[in-house]
């Protein structure tokens, strides 16, 4: 198999004739043959060439046999849990992806689908199965924002044992470090707003799947709700991930040297990274990812100033979402988290006082001098 940024650039080799870049087709109907049958594409919602192609690249990257597009990250969560029936449950990991976790607190139960939060999966037994109908595992590793480590390949085991799906939500990590459908995922769900779109201008999912049963499943969900990507986004997906490497290269190198720096300020209590947490999780990190990505958290210090710890940055952004070129900083605790409950919160361990950041492509020497000098202001 082809490398990881050959695969990017070239999986629409021999699709568009002669075309080193493809072109966007914006129609929304296509002519049809006059025999009765069916040509490639009928109507922009059930399928467009653009589309197509942007899922003939992740599926590449992803090393699947099926990928399919959203309009949102949360469109692909979506599809995945739709095919959650009435009557089922779901697993979910914990702490959760404030999105994530509303989709499993609010719409699921709608549909009479019942959810349970799963803080330890390594204490996972089948007796946790008996008597319930667990029809779907949801898992994040590493965790946003705690970034604890979960074996993949042991929850796999485990979900299948009992009847269960497994999806893995591979945001964090993209298919250039991790690859979950390897370790025995059914499905991997992104949001391609993140690392795969890069630039913070492109709002877009994806879920892959080797299943043709499920990828069926997660076709219908594009076709019958409308939930898809338009041609234009397609596009620019496809040119996005085509730097994925290189970007995320550039920014691993720049979380070390952040990370490093705010781990040794006094200002700071605590920093979490994949592998952090214990010498097992370092471990297990590295032994299904190939590297740890570009987001880390910190505890402040009691008694300091997160305000002015804000107010004080100049090269980061105080805002949500991560894995652009730029750096962010967000507080899980009342950002992307804030729809969860007190208790959730507390069982998380996300106090007011955690802070989460995102590392871009900018001068490292940039980046540390900044969060240095706000954490001094702090």
């Amino acid at each position: 198999m082809a490398g990881f940024t050959t695969r990017a650039i070239h999986a629409l080799h021999g699709i568009e004739e002669n075309a080193v870049v493809p072109p966007i087709y914006t129609s929304t109907t296509f002519g049809q043959p006059t025999d009765g049958t069916e040509g490639p594409f009928e109507y922009q919602r059930g399928g467009n060439p653009t589309r197509s192609n942007a899922e003939i690249t992740l599926a590449a990257l992803e090393g699947a046999e099926h990928a399919y597009v959203y309009a949102t990250g949360m469109g692909a969560t979506a599809a995945a849990m739709g095919i959650l029936k009435s009557g089922q449950s779901i697993l979910l990991g914990m702490p959760v992806y404030g999105g994530n976790y509303r989709m499993a607190t609010i719409e699921m139960p709608k549909r009479g689908v019942s959810y349970e939060f799963v803080h330890d999966f390594t204490a996972l037994t089948d007796a946790d199965f008996v008597g319930k109908d667990v029809g779907m595992i949801f898992l994040e590793t590493p965790t946003n924002p705690t970034l604890r480590v979960v074996d993949i390949r042991a929850v796999a085991e485990i979900a299948h044992r009992n009847g269960a799906l497994l999806v893995v939500d591979n945001t964090f990590m993209t298919p250039y470090l991790q690859r979950p459908l390897e370790l025995g995922a059914d499905i991997v769900v992104q949001s391609a707003t993140k690392y795969l779109g890069g630039h913070a201008d492109l709002l877009a999912g994806v879920a892959t799947t080797n299943d043709a049963a499920l990828a069926d499943e997660l076709f219908k969900a594009q076709l019958i709700t409308g939930n898809v990507l338009s041609p234009i986004d397609s596009y620019r997906l496809i040119q996005s991930v085509k730097t994925l490497a290189i970007r995320m290269d550039r920014q691993q190198q720049n979380t070390a040297r952040v990370l490093e720096a705010v781990a040794a300020h006094p200002a700071v209590q605590n920093v979490y990274f994949p592998g952090s947490h214990s010498e097992a999780e370092a471990q297990l990190q590295a032994a299904q990812s190939s590297g740890n990505g570009a987001l880390f958290s910190f505890t402040m210090a009691e008694g300091k100033d997160i305000k002015a710890f804000l107010d004080a940055l100049q090269v980061f952004t105080f805002a949500v979402s991560l894995g652009g070129i730029e750096s962010l900083v967000c507080l899980p605790s009342t950002m992307t988290q804030g729809a969860f409950s007190d208790e959730d919160l507390e069982a998380s361990g996300m106090t007011k006082r955690l802070v989460r950041v995102a590392v871009g492509i900018e001068e490292a020497e940039d980046l540390t001098a900044d969060i240095t000098a706000a954490l001094d202001a702090a």
